[in-house]
């Protein structure tokens, strides 16, 4: 175990070698301004923490959250039914899977920095979550396709998830995102490689669960390029893998993670409550300045 200094300590217990950590011994309903901080921090350095044993309900939550950073809605267009505008319920009966690669909500201008994860409802046995660690895989990749990459742009589009759900659901007319009303899912274009505005460290910003394409290539290009990526930001040694516990909090950082939810557990039901903490236009390597989005 290690621990984190700043105006406490942390004791930590590594998930993996090189990202992911349990948070031992916190209680985050009576936790301090300083112990708060001191998660904050871990978050960045760490990008997945774990908090077991945690008595929390959705206010807990989203009070928690609060004294992380400013919250966002639930989700831009999805409506959970009877919780707080601020959580996203991901019910397996409902179809409320995550059984896809994906960063959190990247079809949206500016995506979340981060997010938290609560079990509601869990199956007897299944029902993990993956991490995959895209600085780490940036890191790893041959210099020349660093290069490459480092140039790239990329759309990413939540129609192909969410566009209908908009537009039948909830005739059009979605949730509060960046203080408007989301009334259509416009793709937006994003660096495909983000630059971490805390720490400078690149990593691969693409994802399969809302990247359609890369931007001045040809479709042949684009696929074998993402493909490229997403097979290695998925290696095993980029990932750690979590067992949920009831009583279990996550909160990962959105700038430096890919996740995916194991669906293995078949008709056993599993809920989850997630909330997210806003966050900043992706910025590239290329010009250091935000790539231009369709949707701005």
């Amino acid at each position: 175990m290690t621990t984190i200094d700043t105006a406490v300590s942390l004791t930590l217990d590594k998930l993996g070698p090189r990202f992911g950590a349990e948070v031992i011994g916190l209680d985050i309903a009576s936790a301090s301004d300083a112990e708060v901080l001191a998660v904050r921090q871990a978050l960045v350095e760490h990008k997945v923490l774990v908090l077991r044993g945690q008595s929390l309900d959705d206010s807990g939550q989203i009070d928690f959250g609060r004294r992380l950073g400013e919250l966002t809605a639930g989700h831009p267009v999805h409506h959970s039914g009877d919780v707080a505008e601020e959580v996203y319920a991901l019910d397996s009966a409902d179809n409320g899977f995550a059984d896809v690669w994906h960063t959190d909500v990247t079809f949206m201008a500016r995506p979340p920095m981060g997010s938290i994860l609560r079990s509601v409802v869990l199956p007897p046995h299944g029902g993990d979550t993956n991490w995959a660690d895209s600085q780490l895989a940036y890191e790893s990749l041959s210099a020349p396709v660093q290069q490459m990459i480092d140039q790239l742009t990329a759309v990413h589009d939540g129609n192909r998830e969410f566009g209908y759900y908009l537009a039948q659901n909830r005739g059009g007319k979605g949730n509060i995102w960046d203080g408007k009303e989301v009334t259509a899912l416009v793709p937006v274009e994003h660096p495909v490689v983000r630059v971490h505005p805390e720490t400078g460290r690149k990593g691969i910003f693409v994802n399969p669960g809302f990247t359609s394409h890369i931007v001045g290539v040809s479709e042949a290009e684009s696929r074998g390029i993402l493909d490229l990526l997403y097979a290695h930001l998925t290696k095993p040694e980029h990932v750690v893998r979590h067992r949920w516990r009831l009583g279990d909090i996550v909160l990962w950082d959105n700038r430096s993670t890919s996740h995916y939810a194991n669906r293995d557990y078949g008709a056993e039901r599993r809920v989850m409550h997630r909330i997210t903490l806003r966050g900043d236009i992706p910025i590239g390597p290329a010009t250091g300045q935000p790539r231009p989005n369709l949707g701005a």
